[in-house]
């Protein structure tokens, strides 16, 4: 038979288990926001989260590519000359897309 009281017991502890960890990364952010290493891995992170996720997907496709790993260096080099030039990022990522794209499909 079940015990009534211990269930909802149960239940309300994993209740509060449950809220406290979703509600722990808002209360340290709180006092983290003003630490100098934190504010440091802010500027930091995000660039080094995006070059290793570009280089793990060029290494990727560059091996599944028979031809070689030309149409990536072309598209990156794209980018880059576009994003030094113009300086806008929609269009140096649209072209660079734009141009990878057509250079696997109707590339050699």
């Amino acid at each position: 038979m079940i015990d009534i009281p211990y269930a909802i017991g149960a239940i309300a502890a994993m209740a509060v288990v449950t809220f406290a960890l979703r509600a722990l990364p808002f209360l340290a952010a709180r006092f983290l926001q003003s630490h100098p290493l934190v504010q440091q891995l802010g500027r930091f992170l995000p660039l080094a989260i995006m070059t290793l996720l570009l280089l793990h997907t060029l290494v990727g496709h560059a091996r599944d590519n028979p031809s070689g790993p030309w149409a990536e260096a072309v598209a990156v080099l794209t980018v880059l000359a576009l994003q030094w030039w113009k300086k806008h990022p929609l269009l140096s990522i649209l072209a660079g897309t734009a141009l990878y794209v057509l250079l696997r499909n109707w590339g050699p």
